[in-house]
């Protein structure tokens, strides 16, 4: 069954029976996937950026966005206007193609991979995810790759708290480990 689908029939009212809602409307649903990758200190090198470009165009199906320095930053060499990175804004069904892909293909394919912290959620059920390596993406081929570099998959959600995110994330497949405190 599709992502979508699952949402729609077993997880709306399941999150509604927990969470007591009166409406479909206020149950937690995801908003949008970011990707994003900073460039550092690769800011110069023109081979770099033409590689982020094609393996993000890859992983998330459409062209990125070059997102530029709001300041500049004189210890960082960083002026306004320079390109500092590139992202890429998931929504509708393109959004749940990727959490699909992420849950099933990608995290079993990241090594030594004991699941997702619950730390990664905000007090607003956000749940933003690291990846130091992106070959794990089925899309990526090792023998195309030139330079290895990591991307942030940030996941955005209704929720008002917490609590209802995690139980989103949760139902939505999400391995998530038990953090020991």
């Amino acid at each position: 069954m599709k992502l979508r689908e699952k949402y729609q029939k077993s997880i709306v009212p399941e999150l509604k029976e927990k969470f007591g809602f009166k409406n479909n409307m206020l149950v937690p649903r995801l908003t949008k996937v970011v990707i994003n990758i900073g460039f550092g200190h690769h800011l110069k090198e023109k081979e770099f950026v033409a590689g982020v470009e094609k393996a993000l165009t890859k992983i998330a199906g459409q062209k990125p966005v070059m997102t530029a320095a709001k300041k500049s930053i004189s210890a960082f060499k960083i002026r306004e206007g320079l390109v500092i990175g590139a992202k890429v804004t998931l929504r509708g069904q393109q959004m749940y193609d990727f959490i699909d892909k992420l849950v099933n293909i990608t995290f079993p394919r990241v090594r030594d991979f004991r699941g997702i912290s619950e730390k990664g959620l905000d007090r607003e059920g956000n749940m933003t995810i690291g990846f130091k390596d992106y070959t794990c993406f089925p899309e990526i081929h090792a023998e195309e790759v030139d330079n290895i570099f990591g991307l942030e998959v940030c996941l955005a959600t209704n929720a008002k708290n917490r609590a209802e995110g995690l139980e989103l994330f949760r139902l939505m497949g999400f391995p998530f480990k038990k953090d020991t405190k």
